[in-house]
């Protein structure tokens, strides 16, 4: 009888991993391509509040490709005061694009948007442990490819550049990633932090991209104010809610948690998970 409920409950576990998507309306046959959008977003007359609405709007409206859709799991195993916890978390296989699945374009955003498009998915950002344990358990990494940092880091014609970088890194993975694979290496993180909080100005806070050798290039930064977002950065949802020991549980309540925080968060308790969005 043992034996049955253990099998059971792995049943129930792999049936909850499997057909995890991303809250999203089904993508129109007629939207923009990655390379249409990015052509239609570098107009250079767009200010930076337009820019991020237009990729709102994509994204409400389904505008991400298939591959993305599915999220990835990843198990994150500890001993907390002598109990064996199992949590698995529902994440992006790589960061959100806009496109389909043949032709997509990558979108660095402020975190303010990247908080919205959270919001409207059902989703979180990662923290800093998060963001450790899928490179970790990710089945494709790259080497980072920085471009020298210039004023035009911000701007749309050196997305694309990286862009094409990063797309060229995935010709040889084309078939895994297409199937959902698990990716990183490619872009630092927007993250949640309680270094959000607490500065004269709001910050976003970033963390990641980490080498082949799984040393983060960035560490733990908040010194760039809410409204900068450059080609390096990618927003990697997470989904609110995850599976702790055969149970649904919320990840902002585990953020809280005095004890069970540790599971998701390497610096306490983060009382607050999400970024102000004005």
């Amino acid at each position: 009888m043992k034996q049955f409920s253990i099998f059971f409950l792995l049943l129930l576990l792999n049936l909850v991993s499997y057909g995890q998507e991303l809250k999203l309306k089904k993508r129109s046959n007629n939207a923009l391509t990655g390379s249409e959008f990015a052509k239609f977003i570098s107009d250079t007359t767009l200010s930076l509040v337009d820019r991020e609405e237009l990729i709102f709007k994509e994204v409400r409206k389904g505008n991400i490709p298939i591959f993305l859709q599915r999220l990835s799991s990843i198990r994150i195993e500890k001993v907390i005061d002598g109990t064996d916890y199992k949590l698995t978390l529902f994440v992006l296989p790589d960061y959100l694009a806009i496109g389909d699945d043949e032709d997509y374009f990558y979108v660095p955003t402020t975190p303010m948007l990247a908080q919205r498009i959270a919001n409207a998915t059902r989703t979180m950002l990662p923290t800093k442990l998060m963001v450790d344990e899928i490179y970790k358990q990710a089945k494709i990494k790259f080497e980072p490819q920085p471009i020298p940092p210039t004023k035009a880091m911000t701007t749309v014609p050196v997305f694309i550049v990286h862009n094409n970088i990063v797309l060229q890194q995935l010709k040889d993975f084309k078939v895994q990633h297409l199937q959902s694979y698990l990716t990183a290496g490619n872009k630092k993180d927007i993250i949640i932090s309680n270094k959000i909080y607490g500065q004269p100005t709001a910050r976003v806070v970033i963390y990641g991209w980490h080498k082949l050798d799984g040393k983060a290039i960035q560490p733990v930064y908040n010194k760039h104010t809410n409204t900068w977002a450059d080609y390096s950065h990618g927003v990697r949802l997470v989904s609110e809610t995850a599976i702790l020991n055969g149970k649904k549980v919320k990840l902002a309540n585990l953020l809280k948690h005095p004890l069970l925080h540790q599971l998701v968060s390497d610096e306490g308790v983060i009382l607050n998970s999400k970024y102000p969005i004005n």
